[in-house]
Protein backbone atom coordinates (compact mmCIF):
# COMPACT_ATOMS: atom_id res chain seq x y z
CA UNK A 1 0.00 0.00 0.00
CA UNK A 2 1.30 3.29 -0.67
CA UNK A 3 2.35 5.94 1.78
CA UNK A 4 1.60 9.38 2.13
CA UNK A 5 -1.16 9.75 -0.83
CA UNK A 6 -4.33 10.58 1.68
CA UNK A 7 -5.05 14.62 2.13
CA UNK A 8 -4.56 16.18 5.77
CA UNK A 9 -8.17 15.57 7.10
CA UNK A 10 -9.49 18.59 9.22
CA UNK A 11 -11.94 17.07 11.54
CA UNK A 12 -13.19 20.44 12.70
CA UNK A 13 -13.53 21.86 9.42
CA UNK A 14 -15.53 24.97 9.39
CA UNK A 15 -18.70 25.40 7.06
CA UNK A 16 -19.96 29.25 6.29
CA UNK A 17 -23.32 29.70 4.95
CA UNK A 18 -24.29 32.98 2.70
CA UNK A 19 -27.38 32.98 5.20
CA UNK A 20 -24.76 33.72 8.00
CA UNK A 21 -25.08 30.02 9.41
CA UNK A 22 -21.65 28.34 11.29
CA UNK A 23 -21.25 24.75 11.72
CA UNK A 24 -18.42 22.26 12.03
CA UNK A 25 -17.84 18.96 9.94
CA UNK A 26 -14.74 16.82 9.26
CA UNK A 27 -13.26 17.30 5.82
CA UNK A 28 -10.39 17.62 3.84
CA UNK A 29 -10.07 21.01 3.55
CA UNK A 30 -10.18 23.32 6.44
CA UNK A 31 -12.80 26.29 5.68
CA UNK A 32 -15.83 25.43 3.45
CA UNK A 33 -18.11 28.28 2.07
CA UNK A 34 -21.94 27.17 0.65
CA UNK A 35 -24.47 28.70 -0.41
CA UNK A 36 -27.57 27.39 1.12
CA UNK A 37 -27.59 24.83 4.25
CA UNK A 38 -29.96 22.91 6.16
CA UNK A 39 -31.20 26.07 8.39
CA UNK A 40 -31.94 28.46 5.24
CA UNK A 41 -33.15 25.60 2.53
CA UNK A 42 -36.99 25.71 1.49
CA UNK A 43 -36.95 22.06 1.81
CA UNK A 44 -36.45 21.94 5.34
CA UNK A 45 -37.84 25.69 6.61
CA UNK A 46 -41.07 25.14 4.61
CA UNK A 47 -41.12 28.78 3.73
CA UNK A 48 -40.82 29.48 0.22
CA UNK A 49 -37.48 31.58 -0.54
CA UNK A 50 -35.56 32.79 -4.30
CA UNK A 51 -31.97 31.48 -4.10
CA UNK A 52 -29.91 33.47 -6.02
CA UNK A 53 -29.04 31.76 -9.39
CA UNK A 54 -29.10 34.07 -11.43
CA UNK A 55 -26.42 34.71 -13.92
CA UNK A 56 -25.22 31.07 -14.33
CA UNK A 57 -26.99 30.75 -17.73
CA UNK A 58 -25.64 34.06 -18.93
CA UNK A 59 -22.22 33.12 -17.89
CA UNK A 60 -22.55 29.96 -19.39
CA UNK A 61 -23.60 31.52 -22.29
CA UNK A 62 -20.61 34.23 -22.49
CA UNK A 63 -18.17 31.29 -22.46
CA UNK A 64 -19.76 29.34 -25.08
CA UNK A 65 -19.30 32.86 -27.45
CA UNK A 66 -15.90 33.28 -26.14
CA UNK A 67 -15.25 29.52 -27.29
CA UNK A 68 -16.69 30.44 -30.78
CA UNK A 69 -15.01 33.48 -30.88
CA UNK A 70 -11.18 31.54 -30.40
CA UNK A 71 -12.58 28.69 -32.67
CA UNK A 72 -12.96 31.08 -35.51
CA UNK A 73 -9.76 32.38 -35.06
CA UNK A 74 -7.84 29.09 -34.79
CA UNK A 75 -9.31 28.72 -37.87
CA UNK A 76 -8.29 31.24 -39.89
CA UNK A 77 -5.12 31.12 -38.59
CA UNK A 78 -4.50 27.63 -40.37
CA UNK A 79 -5.66 29.08 -43.22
Amino acid sequence: MKKNIHPTYYPKSKVTCACGNTFTVGSAVPEIKVEICGKCHPFYTGREQLIDTAGRVEKFKARREKAKVLVKKSKSKKT
